[in-house]
């Protein structure tokens, strides 16, 4: 008999979880200081750092061993994620975790490809909209990647070209081009169609909602940290500012806001392995919340710095700039309340 396991909302992390944050954690401190964010800007990616990233194993953990991957759930995938998010790093962590989790789930004929990205001779990303014939989308990390995973009517599509589309200009520096999924390119490949296309593209959407919303919960606690460094060390009426209530209550918001949403997706991403009719409930409101932190975040450690934290010379406007731009990659956050009333509300089967 199948041995199940009663959560009672005890999401804590296990050794080996605690162990593989604290080696990304290592990792990106070590590699990805401010100065490397800012040297990527405005186009958004590091080359080297992304090389030094794939020998920690990145593009390889999310795989199932059966597919030659590592077999990490989703719960290590957000712990990565926020440590990621935590350093604002330029490479495309999310989009190529959840492209290969796609390429591992379609058929054989689509493993060739899964391989490319896994060596490294590729990057492949997804597409969040449904595609239409003719309607472009913007696409994260679409300036960078070799090819993209989108849902054509009723068809799971991966489609190539040998030269990537310009990068559009926005004002988290990131990554993003525009892409016609449905047009023409050079390589056109079925992945999955109907009901299986449809699923394999919902699972990557819910997939990549959660990494980016953990993305945000470590970019809300780096500003945190700051913040409360800041208030510490600057000193008003003889006294360090955090002593005064107008700057201590805020920061304390902050911190109940990230904690709340770190364990919203802890949750969302257990039960997105374990009980998947509960993930996309979850996953809409890990998504809302972790955009909602991170705006609030970045607007009270602003407040917090002053006058110069709007200057270009502070790193505060790295992570403001993030915050805002990271949040809207997918379109506005709280549309995402529409899908968590369908779930909650409607004739859905997922609602329990």
């Amino acid at each position: 008999m199948e041995r199940r396991v009663l959560r009672n909302e005890d999401f804590t992390l296990d050794d080996e979880q605690v162990a593989l944050r604290e080696a990304f954690a290592a990792f990106f401190s070590k590699e990805c200081p401010t100065t490397v964010v800012r040297a990527a800007e405005p186009e958004g990616f590091d080359a080297e750092l992304w090389g030094r990233l794939m020998g920690l194993g990145v593009t390889t953990m999310g795989i199932p061993e059966s597919r030659g991957g590592d077999g990490a759930g989703l719960v290590e995938l957000v712990l990565a994620a926020e440590e990621y998010g935590r350093v604002l790093a330029p490479v495309p962590l999310v989009e190529t975790i959840v492209a290969g989790r796609v390429l591992a789930a379609a058929p054989d004929h689509a493993q060739p490809w899964l391989h490319t990205q896994i060596s490294g001779e590729r990057i492949i990303t997804v597409g969040l909209q449904h595609a239409t014939d003719s309607q472009r989308q913007l696409v994260p990390a679409g300036a960078i990647s070799d090819a993209v995973i989108a849902l054509h009517d009723q068809s799971l599509i991966l489609v190539a070209d040998s030269r990537t589309p310009a990068p559009v200009a926005n004002q988290s520096c990131a990554p993003l081009a525009w892409w016609t999924p449905a047009g023409e390119h050079e390589v056109r490949l079925v992945l999955a169609e109907g009901r299986d296309a449809e699923q394999l593209w919902e699972q990557a959407l819910l997939e990549w909602k959660m990494l980016t919303a953990a993305a945000l919960v470590g970019l809300s606690n780096a500003l945190l940290v700051r913040a409360v460094q800041y208030a510490q060390a600057r000193y008003a009426f003889g006294v360090p500012i955090g002593s005064f209530q107008a700057v201590s209550h805020p920061l304390v918001d902050v911190r109940i806001g990230v904690e709340g949403a770190r364990r919203l997706i802890w949750k969302a991403a257990w039960l997105a392995t374990h009980e998947p009719p509960q993930a996309k409930r979850l996953a809409a409101m890990a998504w809302v919340h972790a955009s909602e932190v991170a705006t609030h975040a970045a607007a009270t450690c602003l407040h917090t710095h002053g006058g110069v934290a709007f200057t270009m010379e502070s790193d505060i406007q790295l992570f403001f700039r993030r915050a805002k731009g990271w949040a809207t990659i997918a379109g506005d956050p709280r549309r995402e309340l529409l899908t968590l009333a369908d779930v909650l509300l409607g004739d859905d089967e997922e609602v329990s």
